[in-house]
């Protein structure tokens, strides 16, 4: 395959999970490559995996420096990008009354602020025609426990994702849309990240999170690399402001 032969493609948060599988999807689609990530483990085993070729930038999302010279290491590297996949952001989940000032702010900071801002700052860098992809979330299109703050987040993603096609895709070229997953089994519910120690139960959350989705099972990141990928490529040129939900039948059923 390659869908994406000569394209040049940033992926923030392309350390792990969904990022890093869609990282190879386009490698090996013929795509020239820059990823960003936060910790120094995450980058080092994305630099063994995808190799000395691809640059994998550290960005810390909440620092919008960070994010504006992101977008300065994107014009030194590639002269122009034609293909980005803002992916970054954080998850929490907890019921609506434990939410602090704090923990909102991070989730609004990280999953919208530093995309409504990185976008900006990539403007001037995107070529005409080009290709945004946002990662957004089934939460945004359903009600689910404990989702609130997170939901309204990706809820925002979902509305910059149809405005910035107003804003830019007549004068820009640049157009605009979202792939939104529902639970992909992704690092984000090993147990480390469900802040569970013990094996048994890291076993029996997963396996309810799974009996809640119609299909049986989550999502792999496969699944939703696959679908970036055809957002990325020209063979979905005609495809502007579509905002797709992958998550097995959990909203619709």
């Amino acid at each position: 395959m390659n869908r994406l032969a000569g394209k040049r493609a940033l992926i923030t948060g392309g350390t792990s999970g969904i990022g890093l599988e869609t990282a190879q999807r386009f490698i090996a689609e013929g795509a020239d490559v820059l990823v960003t990530g936060v910790t120094p483990a995450s980058i080092d085993k994305a630099r063994q995996i995808l190799g000395d070729k691809v640059p994998v930038v550290q960005a810390d999302a909440r620092d919008l420096d960070a994010q504006r010279g992101l977008a300065e290491r994107v014009r030194e590297h590639f002269g122009e990008l034609d293909v980005a996949f803002l992916n970054a952001g954080v998850s929490d989940w907890r019921p609506f009354e434990d939410h602090t000032e704090d923990s909102f702010d991070r989730l609004f900071d990280i999953n919208v602020k530093s995309v409504f801002f990185l976008t900006q700052a990539l403007v001037p860098v995107l070529s005409n025609p080009s290709s945004v992809i946002l990662n957004a979330s089934n939460s945004a299109h359903g009600g689910y426990g404990h989702s609130n703050a997170y939901a309204a987040t990706k809820a925002a993603v979902s509305s910059l994702m149809r405005s910035w096609n107003a804003d830019l895709l007549r004068s820009h070229g640049i157009r605009f849309n979202a792939v939104s997953p529902g639970p992909v089994d992704t690092p984000l519910y090993s147990g480390a990240k469900l802040g569970i120690e013990d094996p048994a139960q890291q076993t029996a959350v997963v396996e309810a999170i799974s009996s809640g989705i119609p299909l049986g099972r989550m999502g792999m990141p496969e699944e939703v690399a696959e679908a970036v990928v055809y957002l990325a490529s020209d063979v979905s040129a005609f495809a502007v402001g579509l905002d797709l939900i992958l998550d097995g039948g959990q909203t619709v059923l």
